[in-house]
């Protein structure tokens, strides 16, 4: 794969926003990184005849001066020396090598173009399986997805809220659970046959694999995730955490299986073969988390999952109703990872995702 310009310049600046002892700077950089690594193309193709860059919103003088280093040298002398001035260069080099496999929006919206590769195009997708609304910690209401989805032509849509054991998330009760399936079956009978929004949960694995729900509470979903959410920045191996958290029988799709994020945390460690083995076993689709903080599994890890014969399931994450384009980026990981769709529950029929749901 070439190299992704925009990763890499988004990820100098996010080191030049912590070598700052300004809040202002700091939180400056870190606009102008995000802006950088949202861009849809990438900036050898934002650079003018005359060699100035286009102005692009949220990317000012001092974030030009260092993608114009990059540009020129593939490196930013002023990012180096800023890290190597600003006493905590340990931590900056330590973020920085959480950084692999990573997209930038422009490279993976790259790769969903390039007919060279094999798998899923955004043709084969029907519809996301992991999104959060106003009842637990996204901000939009179950009208507000359905019309969306339909907006972006998807049969159907899961509505994963966080389950009542996840608290910081605004974890939803059983008896709001319960209120949120009356209104998703209103929702369903108005939009009648061509879209269905599925009801779904996104459960916590605890630190012993066992799920915040129980089988009866489970029963009442007819999708669970489940996904980590603690223990993503220890280094004790955790396979039988995840190894328990796939066998449990109500599961369908181990979601974000690390917790990775960007410069942040590596996430769960395990014996990641093992891992999908067990998955592969008892027919648990793997996660392709495509938020672009997160990215897991990535495109290698990914490949590992595709050669035990996994299922994938490839969702945006998203906590409003614009983060739906965030599944561009799980695509763009799947098909680097040359995952063919017949693998990928998203791109089956209604019918055959709603029977294996059943199973």
């Amino acid at each position: 794969m070439d190299a992704d310009v925009n990763a890499v310049v988004g990820g100098l600046l996010r080191d030049l926003a912590f070598a700052q002892t300004s809040q202002q700077k700091m939180f400056g950089y870190k606009r102008a990184a995000a802006a950088v690594l949202s861009l849809e193309r990438p900036l050898t193709e934002l650079v003018e005849p005359d060699g100035a860059l286009q102005k692009t919103h949220g990317i000012g003088p001092a974030s030009t001066r260092v993608i114009r280093e990059v540009l020129d040298t593939g490196a930013s002398p002023t990012v180096e020396d800023a890290v190597g001035r600003s006493g905590n260069a340990a931590e900056i080099y330590r973020r920085r090598a959480l950084r692999g496999t990573f997209l930038s929006r422009a490279e993976a919206l790259r790769i969903l173009a390039d007919r060279s590769l094999a798998g899923p195009s955004a043709a084969d997708y029907h519809g996301d399986l992991q999104m959060h609304s106003e009842w637990s910690d996204g901000s939009s209401t179950l009208d507000e997805i359905a019309l969306a989805a339909i907006e972006r032509g998807w049969t159907f849509a899961a509505v994963t809220d966080h389950s009542h054991g996840l608290k910081i998330a605004g974890g939803m009760s059983m008896a709001e659970a319960a209120r949120q399936h009356q209104i998703i079956d209103v929702v369903n009978a108005v939009r009648g046959r061509s879209f269905r929004l599925i009801k779904g949960i996104e459960a916590n694995i605890g630190k012993d694999g066992e799920l915040d729900l129980s089988a009866s509470e489970a029963a009442q979903f007819e999708l669970v995730l489940a996904a980590p959410h603690s223990k993503l920045r220890v280094l004790d191996d955790q396979t039988e955490r995840m190894v328990r958290a796939v066998r449990t029988p109500c599961v369908k799709i181990l979601a974000h299986p690390r917790g990775r994020i960007s410069g942040s945390r590596a996430g769960v460690v395990a014996n990641w073969d093992a891992v999908f083995e067990e998955a592969a076993d008892h027919g648990v689709a793997i996660e392709i988390d495509g938020d672009p903080s997160r990215q897991d599994l990535d495109y290698i890890l990914a490949a590992r999952a595709r050669d035990r014969d996994c299922l994938f399931a490839l969702d945006s994450d998203a906590h409003t109703t614009m983060q739906f384009r965030y599944v561009d980026t799980a695509l763009a990981h799947a098909r680097l990872a040359g995952i063919q769709a017949d693998r990928i529950v998203n791109c089956w029929t209604t019918e055959r995702l709603l029977a294996w749901l059943g199973r």
